[in-house]
C-alpha cells in the first residue's frame, strides 16, 4: 500500500509538471493589464467571462465523502475565451485562444454529510492566481438504489493582478449515483461576479451573475480516482482531475 501512494504521489507531481509546462505554451506572457482605451462595455465583458473562468469547478460527485474521506489531487480547467474584451486586458497584443488553469485541489468529509474543500491556481506566465473554498451538504447520501443530493456555496477570488479585483459566491444543486467505481453526476448553479478595475481608468465597478449546468464523472480504482466535468454558461469550460482518495 506504501508502494501504491508513494507511486501514485510521484505520477501526480509529474502530471502536475506537464500541465504547468502546457499552461506557461498556451498563457505565457499574458498578464492581465489594462490598456487606458478599456472601454466600460469591454470591461463589462471582461468581468462576466474572468468571474466565470475563476469560478469554483467541484469536480465530485454529491455523494459525500464521509468521515474519514479525503481527496487531493491536481487539475486542468480549459476555456475558449473570446478575443475581444482581452485584446484590451493582456500585456500580449495578441490574446490566446483558450485559457488554461492548473489547480491543487483538496476536499476532506465531515459528519453530518458534510464536506469541505479548497483550490489553489496559478497560470505559468501570468499574474492570474486564484483560491476558493467551498462547502456541500448532502441532503440525500445515496444508496445501492437510490442517487445522492447535494447543495454547494463556494467563493473564490483572483490575485496577483495590480489593475483588477474579483471575486465570485455561487450555489448549486448536483445529484449523482454510483454505478461500481464510476460515479456520474450533474448539476445546475448560480454565480455572483464581483470586479473592480483598479488601474485609475475610471471605470464603474460590476456586479453580475451567470447560470452554470455542469456534467461529469468520477472513476475511482483503490486509492486513485479520476474526474471529468464540463460547465456550460457564457463561457463554456473543460476540467480534468486526478486524487488520491482515501
Amino acid at each position: 500500500m506504501k508502494k501504491i501512494v508513494i507511486l501514485t504521489v510521484s505520477s501526480l507531481f509529474s502530471l502536475f509538471l506537464f500541465i504547468a509546462a502546457v499552461s506557461e505554451a498556451v498563457a505565457g506572457g499574458n498578464d492581465i493589464e489594462f490598456d487606458p482605451s478599456i472601454g466600460q462595455a469591454a470591461f463589462d465583458d471582461l468581468s462576466k467571462e474572468v468571474g466565470l473562468l475563476i469560478s469554483y469547478v467541484p469536480l465530485a460527485p454529491a455523494e459525500p465523502l464521509g468521515v474519514l474521506g479525503f481527496d487531493i489531487g491536481i487539475e486542468v480547467t480549459g476555456a475558449k475565451i473570446s478575443t475581444g474584451p482581452w485584446e484590451k486586458a493582456i500585456s500580449d497584443a495578441n490574446p490566446p485562444d483558450y485559457l488554461i488553469l492548473p489547480k491543487i485541489h483538496v476536499q476532506k468529509g465531515l459528519p453530518f454529510g458534510i464536506d469541505v474543500g479548497a483550490v489553489f491556481s496559478t497560470a505559468p506566465g501570468s499574474n492570474i492566481t486564484l483560491y476558493g473554498g467551498e462547502i456541500k451538504y448532502a441532503v440525500l447520501k445515496g444508496s445501492i438504489v437510490s442517487p445522492a443530493v447535494a447543495l454547494r456555496g463556494t467563493y473564490t477570488t483572483l490575485s496577483g493582478v495590480d489593475d483588477l479585483d474579483a471575486s465570485t459566491y455561487s450555489l448549486d444543486a448536483s445529484v449523482s449515483k454510483g454505478f461500481g467505481p464510476l460515479t456520474p453526476y450533474g448539476g445546475i448553479g448560480q454565480v455572483w461576479i464581483n470586479t473592480e478595475e483598479n488601474a485609475g481608468l475610471g471605470l464603474d465597478d460590476v456586479s453580475t451573475s451567470a447560470t452554470k449546468l455542469f456534467v461529469g464523472t468520477k472513476l475511482k480504482i483503490l486509492l486513485v480516482s479520476i474526474a471529468l466535468q464540463a460547465d456550460f454558461s457564457d463561457v463554456n469550460m473543460y476540467s480534468a482531475r486526478a486524487n488520491i482518495s482515501f
